[in-house]
């Protein structure tokens, strides 16, 4: 069954809200086992509603239109869907009474407020359509069916339209389609994405049900595996072999199959499950490491301190790289990253150490350290591992590549030690 989506309103073209509807819709219609081939985002314009609301019930079964339910004149939805669909609006005495109740109750907080004439508006409903209830503003929701096609209005406020949803239309839907559409995902680090496809490419090529899907992050992959079935244990069933079978293949590298959790997380967990304190230092990050750290709830178990040595004299005060070091390598080079990574460790008396030392640009780069060159050391119990990258792009990208990398570092380091 194909499904659509029209999101109506001006300030959405303009880039005043985002359309965060669009998102939640989606990914309720794909959990659904609907097929959504087209999203369209249309301005508060008569002729431009008419011709994109006509369009989506011709080509498509279900037609989810949010937004334009209000009271104003530029609030059409309705009034373009009923003309498309051949209904007459007529009013729902149910619905005048619950905007009456509910305006009533406002103006018991708001005294010097009135029920203008405009809000009665809402209360006309085109002729056959089923009313949802809306219980946390005036504009009802409507289900409208004509000859095999589907119209659903919804208010546009997403804490307005996310309930409605959840409670009315989404038993609507569920009736409709008896099959559903279940994922997992398999989060995979240290690996790009070109190899990634590569080393599965023959289950890409034989894949039926469940499909196999992968998507690139900054220096991560995540292959989304999805199934359709009757229900969702039957679902679950024909992925199991195939993550299994990704298990069996990236090893070590899969850091976790819960689609929730981050990279930060599933590092912390790993420092909380062995007993480690963790420090940073940083220099070319300028404490995003440990800010992607501290993201995590509970993080002050793991993490001991955080250092910002933006500077030569810094490093060399807080956490003693050598003089000789700065004047012979330099602030970014292997050794530095080295000392920098034991200076953290020895200051602070901490079972790990996390460092980064780049040129992150758009200046300071030469021929032999452009901009991209980056450092990334770490120190676990005396043990110090280095990692030389050149990342491409601007100077928030790189910065950001640096603090994935050094994650994925101090990720590998851990399992190395826990093997030991």
């Amino acid at each position: 069954m194909v499904v659509e989506l029209v999101c109506v309103g001006t300030e959405i073209l303009l880039g005043n809200i985002v359309n965060t509807n669009a998102a939640y819709l989606s990914e309720k219609c794909a959990n659904l086992g609907l097929s959504l081939y087209y999203q369209t985002v249309v301005g508060d314009n008569e002729e431009r509603m008419t011709t994109a609301i006509a369009t989506a019930i011709d080509r498509s079964d279900i037609v989810i239109l949010c937004g334009g339910l209000g009271p104003t004149k530029d609030d059409m939805t309705k009034e373009i869907t009923a003309r498309v669909m051949g209904r007459e609006l007529v009013e729902d005495p149910h619905t005048r009474e619950r905007i009456q109740a509910f305006m009533d109750n406002y103006i018991k907080s708001q005294p010097e407020s009135k029920i203008t004439a405009n809000n009665w508006k809402q209360a006309l409903i085109p002729q056959g359509a089923a009313v949802l209830d809306n219980h946390n503003g005036t504009a009802p929701g409507l289900i409208i069916e004509s000859g095999g096609k589907t119209a659903i209005l919804l208010p546009g406020p997403p804490n307005e339209l996310k309930p409605m949803f959840e409670e009315a239309v989404y038993p609507y839907l569920r009736k409709k389609q008896p099959e559903i559409i279940y994922s997992e995902m398999v989060k995979i680090c240290g690996i790009g994405e070109s190899k990634v496809e590569t080393d599965i490419s023959d289950l890409i090529a034989a894949q039926t049900n469940p499909t196999i899907a992968t998507y690139a992050k900054t220096a991560e992959v995540h292959i989304r595996v999805t199934a359709k079935a009757a229900s969702e244990k039957e679902a679950k069933q024909l992925i199991k072999p195939v993550v299994r079978e990704l298990k069996l293949r990236f090893g070590k590298n899969i850091y976790t199959t819960d689609e929730n959790k981050s990279l930060e997380e599933a590092v912390v967990e790993l420092l909380r499950a062995q007993h480690l304190r963790l420090t940073t230092v940083e220099s070319c990050t300028g404490g995003a490491l440990s800010a992607r750290i501290v993201n995590v709830p509970g993080a002050s178990d793991v993490l001991k301190q955080g250092f910002v040595t933006y500077s030569n004299s810094a490093k060399k005060k807080f956490i003693m790289v050598k003089k000789s070091t700065l004047k012979t390598h330099g602030a970014v080079s292997s050794k530095c990253a080295k000392e920098m990574a034991k200076g953290g460790n020895f200051t602070t008396g901490s079972d790990v150490a996390v460092s980064v030392t780049g040129i992150a640009g758009p200046d300071g780069g030469t021929p032999e350290k452009p901009v991209g060159t980056v450092f990334i050391a770490c120190c676990l119990k005396g043990e110090t591992k280095v990692r030389e990258f050149h990342f491409n792009g601007n100077r928030s990208k790189i910065r950001e590549q640096s603090v994935v990398n050094a994650l994925i570092l101090l990720r590998d380091c851990i399992l190395e030690n826990f093997k030991k």
